[in-house]
């Protein structure tokens, strides 16, 4: 006979979570948004689908298949994507009601989003969620870009890694770029090309090596894959190169002296100088290989790099940057509005600190209140009733046919802390038994009898001395 049973998996690069590694996820979600609040954005729940025209050209790695990083349906007449970042969507929503809101619009956004990506287990999934904090309006750059600088290093410090366990890198696309103009690489297609191959130079895989090897015809990958480059001359990929090589920025002013280059270096001087104001600046260090490859951005870059023994260094973990034209690229503001975002990758993070445990975490489990007796199931409805109006966490075993040797087996497969037992005798001498199901045999606190006004003080005691 056949089985024709299903296999119980999950597509590749997808994930479920529970237990402590989703109260982590609860916690770190939880730090971010109130630290975003704390600095003045406010809260935008973002449709989960757009429609596809509006996001595929920003984001795809082959721009002759745009929608090859996305998960595109039909639904209807029109085609809708599932969202791939928070940006394309903050856009449209924008556009469509910037008439209703202050000329200094500050959002943030926590959601799922999905691409189709190569994954790597918990560090690296098609499907994750993230936290991004965006301001838009016609700003002080530098000043709301120092701000954005500020909160990543805030939010980290908060969610407990300490200061010389990340970076945050900063660049400005614009001095890359008037380089590329300054090479009469005029083609977009090319322009992206350029960037991405530069984008990965700080990819321990590929290096300075691939990213000539980009930046030429193609590159060869170990597994023999081979990613077209952007077909630049040899004295074209020696003049970046070069650039990229300068490890002074003071230095790349007295190289790079035309007006789009120089306009970017200014920019990132003023920059750190509004930093110097705050307390995190030795938190931030310039890397003008940070270029990003989406290419909805055009200014201030920002990747955050964690350096961490059990997983390596450069594991980015927040990044951003601005985008003069995106919300132009809709019907809606008369004039142009630039915006200037970042997003934090709560799932990576949550990952990260549940692997190296950072975050002190109470796991609430529930006390089981056992029934011994079916007669007595109203009076069992009383107590759990009392403690959860107490605020403890309780449940009810819900199969009284089970002996108790049985209720206590689900207990201790539960993480149940504390066994309330109670059955005739107590019932008629008033009081209740407790169980204190994390303590070992031989322990005289193993099991205690109290009187029945006691209940909550004495359960409230066991889980204590249990945290």
């Amino acid at each position: 006979m056949s089985d024709n049973k299903k296999i119980p998996k999950l597509p590749i690069g997808f994930s479920d979570i529970s237990g402590i590694d989703f109260e982590i996820k609860k916690k770190v979600i939880k730090t971010l948004e109130d630290n975003f609040i704390n600095y003045g954005f406010t809260p935008l729940e973002q449709s989960i689908f757009e429609v596809s025209e509006n996001i595929g050209s920003f984001i795809a790695d082959d721009p002759e298949n745009p929608m090859a990083d996305v998960y595109t349906f039909k639904d209807s007449k029109e085609s809708i994507t599932y969202r791939y970042d928070m940006t394309a969507g903050l856009a449209r929503s924008y556009a469509a009601s910037y008439l209703e809101l202050p000329s200094i619009y500050k959002r943030y956004s926590i959601g799922d989003v999905a691409r189709r990506e190569k994954p790597q287990k918990k560090i690296r999934l098609k499907s994750f969620t993230q936290a991004d904090c965006d301001i838009i309006g016609n700003v002080e750059k530098p000043q709301a870009n120092a701000e954005l600088c500020n909160l990543i290093a805030d939010s980290l410090l908060k969610l407990n890694f300490s200061s010389d366990q990340f970076k945050i890198c900063v660049s400005n696309r614009k001095i890359i770029e008037g380089l590329i103009n300054e090479l009469k690489i005029n083609d977009e297609k090319q322009k992206l090309k350029v960037f991405r191959a530069i984008d990965k130079l700080s990819n321990p895989n590929i290096g300075i090596a691939g990213v000539k090897d980009l930046l030429g015809s193609q590159r060869k990958d170990k597994s023999g894959a081979i990613t077209k480059g952007a077909d630049l001359s040899n004295d074209q990929i020696q003049q970046i190169i070069s650039c990229l090589e300068i490890k002074d920025f003071k230095k790349l002013s007295t190289v790079l002296k035309n007006p789009i280059s120089k306009e970017g270096i200014e920019e990132t001087n003023k920059l750190f100088e509004i930093l110097s104001y705050g307390k995190y600046l030795n938190q931030i260090q310039f890397s003008i290989e940070k270029v990003r490859g989406i290419n909805y951005y055009s200014g201030w870059l920002v990747e955050t790099e964690l350096n961490l023994p059990n997983f390596g260094s450069g594991l980015s973990v927040c990044s951003g940057g601005e985008y003069a034209n995106l919300i132009g690229s809709f019907k809606g503001p008369p004039i142009p509005t630039p915006g200037v975002g970042i997003s934090f990758g709560v799932t990576r993070i949550s990952a990260i600190l549940s692997g190296i445990k950072k975050l002190d975490i109470e796991e609430k489990k529930p006390i089981l209140v056992c029934v011994m007796d079916k007669k007595y199931l109203a009076k069992y409805y009383e107590i759990l009733d009392e403690l959860r109006s107490n605020g403890i966490s309780s449940e009810i075993f819900l199969d009284p046919t089970k002996n108790m040797r049985k209720q206590l087996t689900y207990s201790s497969k539960r993480g149940n802390s504390v066994a309330v037992i109670c059955g005739e005798n107590e019932f008629i001498d008033q009081t209740v038994t407790l169980k204190n199901l994390f303590a070992e045999k031989g322990d005289k606190n193993l099991q205690v009898t109290v009187p029945r006004k006691d209940l909550i003080n004495e359960v409230r005691k066991i889980i204590s001395k249990n945290n």
